[in-house]
């Protein structure tokens, strides 16, 4: 199979012309400066597909329900309750088909790996499943079934609260224990597709201890390892009347954090923090659309990448799901509290182009899988509709900032190992997957 693009983003920059040649779902040759041949699929712009490197699939079926205010003022803690409350109800129908949703819109948005942060394990009330890793296999078939890049995330959780306090009822179905922990990443391994892998998430400092976290990181052999960590303040506050350091500090003197490690959030960080994560090459996953839903506040991802710090994006809570969103979002923070322009972008650089870059760069390296148009890579490939008035006359970086800042939905076909999973913009599967979405809600909502 051959795709030929007008012009194309590589690793080395834009090329003209490029043939791209596809087998086995990898990349197995790249050509610039050629014509098109007979059987060549013709397009105008090729990208490569981005990662997004944290997701909670099943929150995609409550979009929209926390939007209107409670009788105080309403925060991330208050929004929890509501998250709780929807998730109690949710068993593994209602599941692979939220995140069978979720994986197309992903995929039609220009994401075409997604890091999935799971942790509904077990069955309303905690009780367990026959098979521990049911609801991962869940995860894992709605993935095959959109057609998208998995790296799954099983998360541990055993506490509500820093120092190993008790969890609360409403968390029992997200519990388990490091003995069990293994199994259950095990037994996921077993249920993913072609080019998926397993790390591992302990969910956050408040829901592990020291101890239990020492104890599961052999679990990740080498594969991600993804925390929550510094996403409120509260949260920061609690971990210092805890431990006496704020929640970076502490697992970045604790904990052996390398380029393996993805901190999610990492939102409240002191500039001392900030360096020291950078010097780690752990990647900060940023979630700009979720922060902001949330009130969370906004990362200082200037400083972050001028320390040499590595960033993805990801779609995180899934009120919305929209790829240029996420990194038209993480600029305009930045512009907000900079009261500037351009403040992501280097001297006399494109904006779009380093948001492109390091999001690829940085989500390819959190997600265990690398990122872009090379020979070995995944054929994971996205095409943007050059007919899109706002790419009018655009080339190079150009592309990209018209495509952040400007276009409305430009992505047009969306190829994961070679499978044209998208075209025209829309998922090929995306009638039948949104029925079973609209099924699942409905039972949910009844």
């Amino acid at each position: 199979m051959t795709l030929w693009f007008e012009q194309a983003l590589l690793p080395g920059g834009w090329a003209s012309r490029v043939r791209l040649s596809i087998a086995n779902g990898r990349i197995c040759g790249i050509e610039t400066g050629a014509d098109a041949r007979p059987g060549d699929e013709r397009h105008a712009i090729g990208l490569p597909g981005l990662p997004n490197l944290h997701s909670h699939a099943f929150q995609r079926g409550m979009a929209g329900l926390a939007e209107a205010r409670g009788p105080g003022s309403d925060d991330f803690w208050s929004w929890r309750e509501l998250m709780y409350r929807f998730v109690a109800r949710i068993g593994p129908d209602e599941l692979e088909a939220i995140a069978a949703q979720a994986y197309a819109e992903m995929l039609e948005a220009g994401f075409t790996r997604v890091g999935e942060f799971h942790y509904l394990h077990h069955a309303p009330g905690g009780g367990r499943y026959g098979d521990i890793a049911e609801m991962s296999g869940r995860i894992a078939a709605a993935a095959q079934a959109a057609g998208i890049g998995l790296t799954l995330l099983p998360v541990f959780y055993a506490h509500s609260g820093f120092g190993g306090a008790p969890p609360g009822e409403a968390q029992a179905r997200f519990v388990t224990s490091p003995e069990v922990f293994g199994d259950l990443v095990d037994r996921s391994r077993a249920k993913l597709g072609d080019g998926d892998l397993a790390g591992i998430a302990p969910h956050s400092l408040r829901a592990a201890t020291p101890d239990e976290l020492r104890a599961i990181l052999p679990v990740a052999d080498g594969r991600p390892v993804h925390i929550h960590i510094a996403e409120q303040l509260r949260e920061v506050e609690d971990c210092l009347g805890w431990s006496g350091r704020r929640p970076v500090e502490w697992l970045l003197g604790e904990m052996p954090v390398d380029p393996d490690w993805c901190l999610v959030h990492a939102t409240h960080i002191t500039p001392g923090e900030r360096e020291a994560l950078a010097a780690s090459g752990a990647a900060a996953g940023l979630c700009p659309v979720t922060e902001a839903n949330l009130g969370d506040g906004i990362f200082p991802a200037a400083a972050f990448l001028d320390a040499g710090g590595r960033i993805g994006v990801g779609t995180d809570s899934n009120v919305r799901i929209d790829a240029a969103e996420e990194l038209r979002l993480l600029e305009y923070g930045q512009r907000l509290t900079a009261r500037a322009r351009n403040v992501l972008a280097q001297d006399g650089t494109s904006t779009g182009g380093r948001l492109f870059r390091a999001a690829l760069s940085g989500g390819g390296q959190a997600l265990g899988a690398p990122s872009g148009l090379a020979p070995g890579n995944w054929a994971d490939i996205v095409s943007l509709d050059a007919s899109d008035p706002a790419l009018a006359d655009r080339s190079g970086d150009a592309l990209l900032d018209s495509w952040i800042f400007a276009a409305r939905r430009p992505v047009d076909c969306v190829w994961r190992m070679g499978a044209k999973q998208v075209s025209g913009g829309r998922h090929r599967h995306r009638e039948a997957i949104e029925a079973r979405f609209r099924a699942a809600l409905a039972r949910l909502t009844a």
